[in-house]
């Protein structure tokens, strides 16, 4: 049995199995969209000391602008991926970026720890309806054995837009940090304009026409779809792996500067670029690597793309533990490395995996359900990091928890290979 069926695609023409040089382009294309997101909604944690002295907030305050961010978004991502599955991805794609870019500017205009809020819930909106229409465009360009790879290209712009986030600290030192945000959201605005004119919808050939299948695109189709979804043991577990992840990368992302800053004594910009940077860096390696080694190893292996980050995270959660337990900062960095690097393999898959187990005109729609539970648990650990932190209770314990949770993760993700996740049939079409 092969992953990429004749039932599933029903012309594996040469184009289809070696995309065009235009598949690639918007690739390139939605990189720098990728890195941009990234960039606006982190900088911000690299900001704490600046904002903290400019509007009088408590940890647990400044630790809940990024919990509302991730609450909202995640509310909103299950809805941005259907109106992306049922309308049009460009426009979904174009109308988030400049949206976001907006909220951003707006966030330097921020002299109240309210406006604050509210400019982080409306980034919140429009990040939300990004990268489910952007990784289901992608896979729709890229449908045979350069998928992955394809995806952890766009998912590297992310960890470059991460580990940039943390030049926040140094704008903030420099320029001041309500600057930095309306730079930021300029640079944004003229970019999608960019994007708005160069970007287009992929042929639909790349999926099932409606007509192929008798499939009537209506509300009781994609209910039908979303309780198949639900019922199905291997999207089960990609939903609680979703769950471990975004508990364990936004602790990370929301607290690790300020446990860099406190725990080993770094300045302002470094404890930021040290949080970012490494992490992104391995990241940024491990999205190409883990994109790589699942295409290739999908010849014969058809779990490939299950299996490639499980491997990463069984081995990723012992060291993010060690490097927590540490207070040698060069062992805390190898250990960040090593996160980075799993986490880089499952964001190069993690899509390449939905579109084992959903249908692809359905692909963006299932993305933002568990992109929603994965946001909704970071945004709730980001909280609980800052409510301990006022507490004085120390945040290497929780990165500890992480290291654990991890582990749960790699387990859960190769069991999804013993799970019949590989799309076999399709509900909709009997």
């Amino acid at each position: 049995m092969t992953l990429f069926k004749p039932s599933h695609l029903p012309d594996l023409t040469k184009r289809a199995m070696a995309p065009s040089p235009y598949a690639w382009f918007v690739v390139a294309l939605l990189w720098l969209v990728a890195m941009l997101n990234y960039v606006d909604r982190l900088m911000i944690t690299t900001m704490r000391d600046p904002i903290r002295a400019d509007i009088s907030i408590t940890d647990a305050q400044f630790g809940l602008l990024t919990s509302v961010f991730l609450w909202v978004y995640a509310l909103v991502s299950p809805f941005g991926g259907y109106v992306a599955d049922r309308f049009t991805r460009r426009g979904v794609i174009t109308a988030s970026l400049l949206f976001w870019s907006a909220a951003t500017f707006l966030t330097g205009l921020a002299h109240t720890f309210h406006q604050l809020l509210w400019a982080r819930a409306l980034m919140g909106v429009s990040e939300a309806c990004y990268l489910p229409a952007a990784l289901a465009l992608i896979c729709d360009y890229h449908p045979g054995p350069t998928r992955s790879f394809a995806t952890g290209v766009h998912m590297s712009g992310l960890s470059v837009g991460a580990a940039l986030g943390g030049i926040g600290g140094y704008l903030a030192e420099r320029i001041g940090w309500r600057a930095g945000f309306e730079r930021l959201g300029i640079a944004g605005l003229a970019y999608g304009l960019l994007v708005l004119m160069t970007l287009r919808d992929a042929d639909s050939k790349f999926d099932l026409p409606a007509s192929a299948t008798g499939d009537v695109e209506d509300k009781s189709g994609a209910a039908m779809m979303l309780t198949w979804l639900l019922a199905k043991r291997g999207f089960q577990i990609l939903f609680v792996v979703n769950i471990l992840v975004g508990m364990s990368n936004w602790t990370l992302y929301g607290w690790l500067p300020t446990y860099l800053k406190e725990h080993f004594r770094l300045g302002l910009g470094a404890a930021g670029l040290s949080a970012t940077g490494y992490v992104q860096a391995a990241a940024f390696v491990g999205v190409f690597a883990g994109g790589f080694i699942a295409d290739r190893w999908i010849r014969t292996n058809r779990h490939a793309r299950s299996l490639t980050p499980g491997v990463f995270y069984m081995v990723a959660g012992p060291c993010l533990f060690a490097a927590a337990s540490t207070h040698a900062l060069p062992l805390a960095i190898m250990g960040l490395i090593v996160f980075g690097l799993a986490r880089g393999a499952f964001d190069a898959n993690h899509m390449p995996v939905l579109r084992e187990i959903t249908r692809d005109r359905y692909s963006a729609t299932g993305f933002g359900i568990v992109n929603m539970v994965s946001c909704a648990a970071g945004g709730a650990m980001v909280y609980v990091g800052g409510a301990l932190s006022d507490a004085h209770v120390s945040l290497a314990r929780i990165f500890q928890l992480c290291g654990v949770a991890l582990s749960i993760v790699g387990l859960l993700l190769i069991a999804i290979s013993r799970s019949g996740s590989t799309k076999i049939s399709d509900p909709v079409r009997r």
